[in-house]
């Protein structure tokens, strides 16, 4: 399927699923990620979800990284192609930006090169590892600024699609993607 058909499906279903499914399908996701050979890293970018969206909830997720004593990286949108890297503290504070999205006001700025492991956000992912968002490009552009042995985990409430067929050269595919029911890896080990 094409990328612009699998937003407009994907966005339909995940709007379908009741507070309860979005609920203890994160659960889900986040216990499987404790399953995940990523234990011995310590810097890990992860984003905040956009509610309006009924993207993943990643509290749970932070709750563990935090448990664990990592360090937890959260992102902000400061241009229109670019996003900024804070570190997660007791003391940072959050603002809805106009897209809808949870940022940090301020804090401690973080280089994506420091990065061991990165959740990603995504509408739809494919059996090969390839995922799309809402087509802004923000990750793709802050992954290619991280080193090439990051880790680059996709959540999605649901399974892979067989292929996705409009896939662009600048598209970077994930090395996991974490359903409730399963965990992805595309990772060549």
């Amino acid at each position: 399927m094409l990328k612009r058909d699998l937003r407009l499906k994907y966005s339909k279903l995940r709007s379908s699923l009741t507070p309860s499914q979005l609920s203890l399908q994160s659960i889900a996701i986040a216990n499987s990620v404790l399953q995940l050979p990523i234990w011995k890293k310590e810097y890990f970018h992860i984003f905040l979800p956009i509610q309006q969206k009924a993207e993943i909830d990643t509290e749970g997720i932070i709750s563990i990284l935090l448990g664990l004593d990592k360090n937890v990286i959260v992102p902000k949108i400061i241009s229109s192609s670019q996003l900024e890297h804070y570190l997660l503290t007791d003391n940072t504070k959050f603002i809805i930006n106009k897209l809808n999205i949870p940022e940090p006001v301020d804090g401690i700025t973080i280089e994506p090169k420091k990065l061991d492991v990165v959740f990603i956000p995504l509408v739809a992912f494919d059996e090969k590892g390839n995922r799309i968002g809402y087509g802004k490009g923000y990750y793709d552009r802050f992954l290619n600024d991280c080193r090439e042995d990051v880790i680059k985990i996709g959540l999605s409430f649901f399974e892979a699609e067989p292929l996705i067929d409009d896939i662009d050269i600048t598209d970077i595919p994930l090395d996991y993607c974490i359903t409730p029911k399963k965990t992805y890896s595309f990772t060549e080990s």
